[in-house]
């Protein structure tokens, strides 16, 4: 298969480079990544701004933009002919349940398959190279047939790897949790009309639900999540509907 490889963590992430060098003897593998860590950047495209493309190697090449930017760059200009897969990640670090909303490495899979090419966003528990590198990235080219077979127009895999993987691996078919966030401002300094701050606060939890991927992840099972690309839901549809809107037809 040709395989395209983006991620948010950077082209120099270890897993990503994992993930090329497993995938590189029996696919075409194509890497199109940001020039550093992009975590955290959803669905963002560079409108406004110039964006800097540098190639590193042979089907290697760097993005000062977001991992959006890298699939539409890959797929319109970078890469000649069809593609039949992209991976984004694996991530160092969790993507679970309402995490999707935030993920730059699930936005680029969505992308993906908004321009119709199955895709995968997979994340690790770690946040740096570990002993559960190796088999989750194994895990990922010994089923990408088997994913991109049941590949279809409307959703992507969101496939999250626990702290640690026992012998077999155990994977569960799972549905995002919602993640309960306590976000925190921290203030590095402070004057007249000036505030220097970051963004922070205690690591997500996810709500415990029965068939979630937080509660699969908790249970050390990876978790594989087909998520929908197209929000829509009908039920909600029909409460407003059921409302009588003021549209200025009374006056």
């Amino acid at each position: 298969m040709r395989v395209l490889l983006t991620n948010d963590d950077g082209i120099d992430s270890p897993s990503l480079q994992a993930v090329a060098a497993r995938l590189a003897g029996t696919h075409e593998v194509w890497v199109v990544a940001p020039d550093g860590d992009r975590s955290g950047s959803s669905h963002s495209i560079t409108l406004k701004e110039r964006i800097r493309v540098v190639q590193h190697a042979e089907r290697r090449f760097a993005c000062s933009g977001t991992p959006v930017d890298c699939v539409i760059l890959g797929v319109l200009q970078l890469i000649e002919g069809d593609l039949d897969v992209l991976i984004s990640g694996p991530n160092l670090g969790f993507n679970l349940g309402t995490d999707l909303l935030y993920s730059g490495t699930a936005a680029a899979a969505r992308q993906s398959v908004l321009m119709g090419i199955p895709a995968l966003a997979v994340s690790l528990a770690v946040r740096a190279y570990s002993t559960v590198m190796q088999p989750a990235v194994e895990f990922v080219a010994r089923n990408l047939a088997a994913f991109h077979e049941l590949a279809s127009a409307d959703h992507f895999l969101n496939i999250n790897f626990p702290p640690s993987l026992g012998e077999p691996l155990t994977a569960c078919i799972t549905f995002p949790a919602l993640r309960i966030y306590r976000d925190d401002i921290i203030i590095h300094s402070e004057r007249e009309r000036e505030m220097f701050c970051t963004i922070g606060g205690d690591m997500p939890e996810s709500h415990p639900a029965s068939g979630s991927d937080g509660e699969a992840i908790a249970g050390g099972c990876i978790s594989i999540s087909p998520i929908y690309v197209h929000p829509v839901n009908h039920k909600i549809e029909e409460r407003y509907r059921s409302v009588r809107l003021w549209t200025g037809s009374e006056e």
